[in-house]
Order: C-alpha cells, then structure tokens, then sequence
C-alpha cells in the first residue's frame, strides 16, 4: 500500500519534469514557462480544496484551464514526433 508520504515525496521528486529546460528557443521557454505555471496553479488550487481554504469552483476552474494546457502540449508532442519521423522517412 502507498503511504500519502511516500506519494508526496514521489510527486514531489517528478515535479521538475514539468520545468522549462536549459538551452531552448524564447518561445519554447516561455510556453513551457506557462504550462509549468498552469499546473503549479491546479496544484495550488487542489491542495487548497483539500485544506478547505479554496472554493471548489476555484478547484474546478483549475483543472479546466490544465486540462487544456495538456491537450495542446499533447497536440504539439504529436506533431513534434509526426515531424521527426517525416524526416526520418526522407531519402539522404
């Protein structure tokens, strides 16, 4: 059985996945800047319904905007790789 310390821990532990890597385009930083901000904000949105302290509408407004947000990323992964296989396919 999972201890909530240990799901914490472990979430705790995977949460730098969602931050803005070194090296990329403005562009690029800035859109993962704000996915990274969306989900911080569902995060702080659900921790505080847990708490009492946020209004459940607040909780669901949350997970609406981040449903969204990991739609489109989704989307632009998938033309990413539909892209990168396109030139994998090109002759040399």
């Amino acid at each position: 059985m999972i201890s909530p310390t240990l799901a914490a821990t472990a979430y705790d532990r995977a949460r730098h996945a969602v931050a803005p890597a070194e090296g990329l385009p403005q562009s690029v930083t800035n859109a993962a800047a704000d996915f990274a901000r969306v989900m911080e904000q569902v995060d702080l949105a659900a921790t505080g319904a847990m708490t009492g302290k946020t209004d459940t509408h607040d909780l669901v407004h949350s997970i609406a905007q981040a449903e969204i947000a990991l739609e489109t990323v989704v989307a632009i992964r998938d033309k990413v790789v539909e892209a990168y296989q396109e030139i994998l396919r090109m002759p040399v």
